[in-house]
């Protein structure tokens, strides 16, 4: 891992980021640690927004809820609404945020099967896994493609694939349609940039919407909250809960 360090702290929480070395961008989105500011008998509220992603977790220690109480080692799936979720006060979390189509390299759980849940998985080797990734160079090469097209026919340009093709790699490597992911990914760029920004509507334009009123749109669906909420309360990939 490089050493840029993105860092944001709530009352609640500690969580940091950290962005792949340049030989895994296209595979892996970041590594990441969350730690909870607590008791074990106190419950941290919190609510993760669609990142077009899906993440390997492990848990150190405490206890973790989202649709029911987590194993210590899970793998979550693309989610396309805010997911609620509870951590113990004394919960510590380490992640890999990978690219859906570097999953394949790494579990045998179809992506379209993991969509919007978790699934128990043996403790992850953090190291291996990235030492794995490191070696698919041509899948990192259309990763890095994709991640960068601002539409999907800017996808199949720069991939090399007709709309037919593209359509069947996108259900077998990631499991949504190109222009679902898409609109996931144009959210998640501008939900992490948002704390910056003090135009929202030049920040819509920026990222691409048609307006400020299509981000709002946008940010009521998949954040659950306004942009003004979401700018004030944006933590890495989640909504703070914390009042």
């Amino acid at each position: 891992m490089n050493q840029r360090d993105n860092h944001r702290l709530s009352r609640a929480m500690d969580y940091r980021e950290t962005s792949p070395p340049p030989h895994l961008a296209g595979l892996v989105k970041a590594r990441w640690t969350l730690i909870g500011h607590g008791t074990a008998d106190a419950w941290i509220e919190q609510q993760a927004t669609p990142d077009g992603c899906i993440e390997i977790i492990r848990r150190a220690r405490g206890r973790s809820r989202w649709n029911g109480e987590q194993s210590a080692s899970f793998v979550v799936g693309l989610v396309d609404r805010p997911q609620p979720f509870e951590i113990s006060g004394d919960a510590a979390f380490e992640a890999l945020r990978l690219w859906p189509w570097a999953w394949g390299i790494i579990g045998d759980i179809a992506p379209a099967a993991l969509h919007g849940r978790w699934r128990e998985i043996p403790a992850p080797d953090f190291a291996a896994i990235e030492a794995r990734l490191s070696a698919a160079t041509d899948l990192g090469a259309i990763g890095r493609a994709i991640i960068a097209a601002p539409s999907v026919a800017a996808m199949g340009a720069a991939t090399g694939m007709n709309p037919r093709a593209l359509q069947r790699w996108f259900a077998r490597h990631v499991g949504v349609p190109p222009r679902v992911f898409l609109r996931l990914l144009r959210f998640q760029k501008t939900f992490e940039t948002l704390a910056g920004e003090d135009s929202l509507a030049g920040h819509a334009a920026t990222q691409g919407f048609a307006d400020q009123a299509h981000m709002a749109r946008e940010f009521r669906s998949l954040a659950g909250v306004p942009a003004t909420t979401a700018r004030r309360r944006a933590r890495g990939p989640f909504l703070d809960q914390s009042p």
